[in-house]
């Protein structure tokens, strides 16, 4: 790989607007853009999760995932590039069902939280959902890529159950969600 960037600034964005490969300037408020940006949003969230220890075999899904994300950031950038693949989807499916098969079944809902690492989970997880949202709201205007709105469902549910993996580190537990609690007491 040559030199990609010979020097950080280049003023071309000072008026709101930013180049894709081909050339093409937009604005950056067009749902294109803010998909970029909440797909770099979620690839440092879970720069954050690996950078606090996940489970080796978790930490290379998370790894591949955080190209991926990368991949799919150049799909945006180049109309008509699609490098997510049916198979990137079944391979994100086989890892959920490896990682979800040894947890207890989920008889609550669970609160973000329970040690560092899961709660930086469940930020990506909902920097996941929003991207997604943004991909909905991109696909009725233009394409978003052929298999983006599939990716980025499973993606999260693979960090939700990813998240689960992460609360048990250590000794630790999920934080479950209780319905019909007392009203707490005030300070004395």
């Amino acid at each position: 790989m040559g030199n990609r960037l010979t020097r950080i600034y280049t003023r071309t964005g000072d008026t709101g607007s930013t180049g894709l490969a081909d050339g093409t300037r937009l604005d950056k408020d067009t749902l294109r853009i803010q998909l970029f940006g909440e797909l770099d949003e979620l690839n440092s969230h879970i720069g954050v999760v690996l950078a606090q220890g996940a489970p080796v075999e978790l930490a290379a899904c998370l790894g591949e995932i955080q190209h991926l994300l990368f991949d799919l950031g150049g799909d945006l950038s180049i109309s008509g590039r699609c490098s997510l693949l049916p198979g990137h989807i079944t391979w994100l499916e086989q890892w959920l069902d490896y990682f979800n098969a040894p947890l207890p079944p989920l008889k609550e809902f669970i609160l973000p939280g329970g040690n560092l690492p899961a709660a930086h989970g469940h930020l990506a997880r909902t920097a996941c959902r929003r991207a997604e949202r943004t991909a909905v709201a991109l696909g009725k205007v233009e394409d978003p890529g052929a298999n983006t709105l599939a990716f980025l469902n499973r993606l999260s549910d693979f960090l939700f159950v990813a998240c689960r993996v992460m609360a048990r580190l250590n000794d630790g537990q999920e934080v479950l969600w209780r319905t019909a609690r007392p009203i707490p007491s005030p300070p004395h």
